[in-house]
C-alpha cells in the first residue's frame, strides 16, 4: 500500500497558507468566499502533483467521500513490463469481483478449446427411408452445449435459420413423412438438476440473468422476467407476465414494469426441437411422434447425420460474452470447460477445471473463491493484485489478441461505451462488473507515453448510486493516462 505523504503535505501547505494569509484564528471557520479561495488554492497546489501523486491524492479523497468512505475496496496499477506495482491501495484484499470473473472463465476456454473452437448441433436420423420418402425411424437433435444456440447474437443464427437449415437437409434426403419422434440427445449433460451458486442474483440493474441450475422450487415472483407489451403472446391490454425460466410456473401482474428483456430460452435444444416439429408440419412433412429428451441412451440405435449447425467461433462468442457481459454465455462456457477436461458438462466440473487451470498458470490463488462462470455469486472473491498479475501474464499467450479484442473500450464499445467519454476515451480496455453494492473494473490502460499497464479496481459495499461510483472511478483512473 502506498503512502500519501506528498498529498498530505501539499494539502496542509495549501490550507495553512490560506489560513495564515487571511489572518483567521484557530477557532474561526472561513466564510463561503474564503472557502472558494481555499478550493482554488488547493487546486493550484494539486496541479503541481505528478500523475502518480494525483492518483494518490484521489485515493485519499475517497476515504472521506460519502459514497465510498464506508466501502470495502481495493485498487492497483501494475507495470506489465517491469512486473512492479505503480500505485495501489488494499491490493491484497479478497473482494467480490462481479462480472470481472468472466476474465478467468473466458481465458480458460481459450487455453483449453482454442480461439477457433465451434460447438456442433447435429440433426441425425435412425431407421430407413423407403421409395415413398417415409422415414421409419426417428430424428435426433444432438447438442453439445452451444451457449449461442438460436440466440441470433454474436454471429449466431436464429432458431428460424437453424430450422430452415434442418428442413433443407430433410428435403434433400427425400424425407416426406416421419413415423417416429424428434429425440433430443444431450448425453454430455449428466444432470437434470444442479444446485445454484451461493447468494445468486436473479434481477440486477434492470437485467434478468439466467444462471445455470434449476429454478423449479423458486417462486417466480422473486425472479421477474419483464416482457414488453408488444412481445406479450397473450395480447392482453392490462396484464403482463413473469415467468420462471426452468419451470412452467407463471404469474400475472396488473402493472407493466419495463420495456425490454435480457435473457435466453432456458432449454435451447428443446426449443429448437419444438420449432423443428412446427416447421415440419408447416412444410407438410408429417411426423407421427413427439419431441422427447433422451439424456442417457444405453443402447443407441444406428444413426446417420443429415446436417450439422456450427456455432460461431469461440473467439466470437467470448467477444460477445465480455463486451455485453452475457451471463448465460459465461455459464455455458464454464460447463464446456468442465466437459473438455473431465468429460462432465456440469457447473462443479467447470469450477474444478478453471481453478486447476489457474493454478497451472501460477495464478495467485490467495483470496480466490471461484463460485461460478459469470460472477453472479457474491460468495465469489478475488484480490486486485491477482487480477493484474493474471492480465500481465496473459499478454504472452497466443490468444492475447483475441482476448484483448473482447474487452470493452472506454467510451466506445460494450459495457464501457458510456464511461470515460473525455480524458480516457479509447485508452482503457476493461471488463466491467456490477451487482447491488458492487462495482468493478479490471483490464489494461494504454498510456499517452505508449506504456501498457494492467489495473484492477474492485469496490464493494458502496453507498449512493452506481453512477456516482462510476464518476469516482473515472476520477481515479484518468491520471493513469499520464503515467
Amino acid at each position: 500500500m502506498n503512502k500519501f505523504k506528498n498529498y498530505f503535505s501539499i494539502l496542509g501547505l495549501g490550507l495553512s497558507s490560506f489560513i495564515f494569509s487571511q489572518g483567521t484564528s484557530a477557532g474561526t471557520l472561513p466564510q463561503v468566499a474564503d472557502q472558494q479561495l481555499l478550493v482554488k488554492d488547493i487546486t493550484a497546489e494539486k496541479a503541481l502533483l505528478s500523475p502518480k501523486e494525483q492518483i494518490e491524492f484521489n485515493i485519499n479523497k475517497m476515504f472521506t467521500d460519502p459514497v465510498l468512505r464506508n466501502a470495502n475496496w481495493g485498487f492497483v496499477v501494475y507495470d506489465t513490463k517491469t512486473g512492479k506495482i505503480v500505485t495501489s491501495y488494499n491490493e491484497n484484499a479478497p473482494l467480490v469481483p462481479a462480472s470481472t470473473t468472466k476474465l478467468l472463465t473466458t481465458e480458460t476456454a481459450f487455453a483449453l478449446l482454442g480461439t477457433k473452437y465451434r460447438w456442433n448441433t447435429q440433426l441425425e436420423y435412425s431407421g430407413s427411408i423407403d421409395a415413398e420418402g417415409v422415414l421409419t425411424g426417428n430424428l435426433y437433435i444432438v447438442g453439445s452445449g452451444d451457449p449461442s444456440l438460436g440466440g441470433n447474437r454474436g454471429g449466431a443464427s436464429s432458431y428460424g435459420q437453424i430450422v430452415n437449415q434442418y428442413l433443407d437437409a430433410i428435403r434433400d434426403k427425400g424425407i416426406k413423412k416421419i413415423t417416429g419422434d424428434i429425440i433430443i440427445q444431450t448425453a454430455i449433460f449428466k444432470e437434470n438438476k444442479t444446485d445454484l451458486p451461493q447468494n445468486i442474483v436473479w434481477l440486477e440493474q434492470a437485467n434478468y440473468f439466467l444462471p445455470v441450475g434449476t429454478t423449479k422450487d423458486i417462486n417466480p415472483r422473486n425472479e421477474k422476467l419483464i416482457v414488453s407489451q408488444s412481445n406479450n403472446p397473450f395480447n392482453q391490454v392490462k396484464k403482463y407476465f413473469y415467468v420462471s425460466p426452468y419451470s412452467n410456473k407463471m404469474v400475472f401482474a396488473d402493472q407493466f414494469d419495463g420495456a425490454w428483456v435480457t435473457t435466453k430460452v432456458a432449454e435451447p435444444p428443446a426449443f429448437l426441437a419444438n420449432k423443428l416439429r412446427e416447421g415440419l408440419v408447416r412444410s407438410k412433412i408429417s411426423i407421427a411422434g413427439k419431441v422427447t429428451p433422451k439424456i442417457v441412451d444405453r443402447e443407441p440405435e444406428p444413426r446417420e447425420i443429415l446436417t450439422t449447425y456450427k456455432s460461431p467461433t469461440l473467439a466470437e462468442i467470448v467477444n460477445y460474452t465480455n463486451q455485453r457481459s452475457d451471463n448465460g454465455y459465461a455459464e455455458a462456457i464454464l460447463k464446456s470447460n468442465g466437459f473438455m477436461k473431465l468429460g462432465d458438462q456440469t457447473t462443479e466440473s467447470g469450477r474444478i477445471v478453471v481453478t486447476d487451470h489457474l493454478k497451472d498458470i501460477n495464478f495467485d490463488t490467495v483470496g480466490l473463491n471461484y463460485m461460478d462462470g459469470s460472477g453472479l455469486s457474491k460468495a465469489h472473491t478475488v484480490t486486485p493484485i491477482s487480477q493484474v498479475k493474471f492480465l500481465t501474464a496473459l499478454m504472452k499467450a497466443p490468444y492475447y489478441k483475441e482476448y484483448m479484442e473482447s474487452l470493452p473500450i472506454a467510451g466506445q464499445t460494450g459495457t464501457l461505451k458510456h464511461m470515460f467519454l473525455v480524458n480516457s476515451n479509447g485508452q482503457i480496455f476493461a471488463k466491467t462488473g456490477t451487482l447491488n453494492g458492487v462495482k468493478c473494473l479490471a483490464g489494461y490502460i494504454k498510456t499517452r507515453s505508449n506504456r501498457t499497464l494492467a489495473f484492477s479496481l474492485l469496490i464493494n459495499r458502496f453507498s449512493g448510486s452506481v453512477a456516482q461510483v462510476k464518476d469516482r472511478m473515472e476520477q481515479l483512473l484518468d491520471p493513469t493516462l499520464d503515467l
